[in-house]
């Protein structure tokens, strides 16, 4: 999806000189700043910068981690990830500690530089295709996820990422939880692939088209539904493992490839208020475009659909798309969010 802002001079959260685990905002922009971190371990390696000349590294030594592990894509040698160890000093007192994680593995965006661009543009339309699932950056990701959950445990664990990071770090996600691993994830950004009916300003307008998707949607899915009891396949209910995992989800309505979470989960809740929640339901399950490829025998579930998310809105205005998708919102200290916890019934 699209890039975080070539602007590597942007400070991070340097007034988190002590960082309280049990606060929101100090959660949010340690693991902003780890995803930061990726960003400038691949632009040190485009532009050869090592030892003193290196700039990522204050990312992650600001608040007392080490890079453990870079995650380097196959294809094209690119950074796309990271594996961070929090090693706090032994003198450290911080009452809060018994909430950090041990581990944090953060994923980055797409880069527009040569160097990375045409394998990020890649993974992107593997994205919109449903299908990144099958590359071979997201296989190193979750097996390497999977190695620090076995050595570490999942409650010692942080997923991390921003935009295409984030579609990586939901999608390995929702592969952890339907073995029932709840990582704990922080996805900024994160693509949901939509029309843009938030984007419109008539809230009767907006609010009937919503309920006309909803409604063709959920008659789609229970015909599909349907076919396969009659052809005797064993229909599975791809939510029924998800609904305990609940990733924290940071979007900005300025940004056109995230803003769509907050009508997903507020069209949800206003359905349940006038009595036709159980089309919500089925409907919020499913996406046109996944019943569709569904019916030519092409199964996909689509990446952004998910059951319960604690929702996060950046109500700060953006001057551009560019600070509206960035990652840098998120650690600012003056940020006016508003936060909603969705669990799915």
């Amino acid at each position: 999806m699209a890039s975080e802002r070539e602007d590597f001079s942007l400070s991070g959260p340097l007034h988190l000189t002590v960082v309280d685990w049990t606060d929101a905002h100090h959660r949010r922009s340690v693991a902003a700043s780890l995803v930061q971190g990726v960003y400038i371990l691949e632009r040190d390696r485009q532009l050869k910068r090592q030892g003193p000349e290196a700039l990522a590294n204050p990312w992650w030594e600001f608040f007392h981690f080490r890079l453990l592990r870079k995650l380097v894509d196959d294809v094209d040698s690119s950074i796309f990830g990271a594996i961070y160890e929090f090693k706090p000093p032994i003198s450290c007192s911080n009452h809060s500690l018994d909430k950090s994680p041990r581990y944090v593995i953060a994923f980055r965006g797409t880069v527009t530089k040569p160097d990375s661009f045409s394998r990020d543009l890649e993974l992107d339309i593997h994205i919109i295709r449903n299908g990144l699932h099958e590359t071979s950056r997201f296989e190193i990701g979750i097996q390497a996820i999977r190695n620090v959950v076995a050595t570490v445990g999942e409650s010692n664990v942080w997923l991390a990422g921003h935009s295409l990071g984030a579609a990586m770090a939901m999608l390995a996600g929702k592969t952890m939880a339907k073995t029932g691993v709840l990582i704990q994830a922080f996805l900024f950004n994160s693509p949901f692939l939509s029309a843009p009916i938030e984007r419109i300003k008539d809230k009767r307008v907006k609010h009937g088209l919503r309920i006309a998707g909803s409604v063709i949607t959920a008659g789609l899915a229970f015909a599909a539904t349907v076919k396969k009891n009659n052809q005797n396949s064993r229909s599975v209910d791809p939510f029924s493992a998800l609904s305990a995992w609940i990733p924290s989800i940071f979007v900005n309505p300025g940004d056109h490839i995230c803003s769509e979470y907050i009508g997903y989960f507020e069209h949800r809740k206003k359905m349940d208020d006038i009595g036709i929640g159980a089309i919500e339901r089925l409907a919020t399950q499913n996406s046109i475009g996944g019943l569709i490829m569904g019916a030519i025998g092409k199964e996909s579930e689509p990446l952004h659909l998910i059951p319960s998310a604690i929702l996060t809105t950046n109500l700060t205005p953006s001057r551009d798309f560019k600070e509206a998708h960035g990652i840098h919102q998120w650690w600012r200290p003056d940020l006016d969010v508003q936060s909603k916890l969705y669990r799915y019934q």
